[in-house]
């Protein structure tokens, strides 16, 4: 290796850890996002949100992130993918029954004008 190789390869490394590191807290804030919905939905706390979504993850084998961006999606999207839907419902019913909780949000505010509700009904 020579004197200019090594700088470049480091130089590489330290690109390569930044663009994770980038796609770490973007995917960080888009979780904390979404712990957020669920706490709206359930009044948990929010390591009882973390759960919840940690839950569906695994349930529906989605990805972390990418349920939580579907869930912080849902409003503007209208409704969730049945799987997640299904895995949301069962978790927070779980979740409440082990730990309390209680809506903070009525449920004709939860994302019925387009759909979204998890009981899976539209208007």
């Amino acid at each position: 290796m020579t004197q200019h190789e090594e700088p470049a390869e480091k130089i590489e490394e330290l690109q390569a850890e930044v663009a994770q590191l980038r796609q770490a807290l973007a995917s960080h804030a888009v979780v904390d996002q979404a712990i957020g919905v669920v706490i709206a939905l359930s009044g948990l706390t929010p390591e009882r949100g973390w759960e919840v979504l940690r839950t569906v993850s695994q349930h529906t084998n989605i990805k972390l992130r990418d349920v939580a961006r579907h869930v912080v999606r849902w409003p503007d999207a209208g409704s969730l993918p049945t799987d997640i839907r299904r895995a949301l419902r069962r978790a927070l019913v779980e979740a409440r029954a082990v730990h309390g909780g209680r809506s903070l949000v009525a449920p004709d505010q939860r994302c019925r004008g387009r759909g979204g509700a998890l009981s899976g009904k539209t208007e």
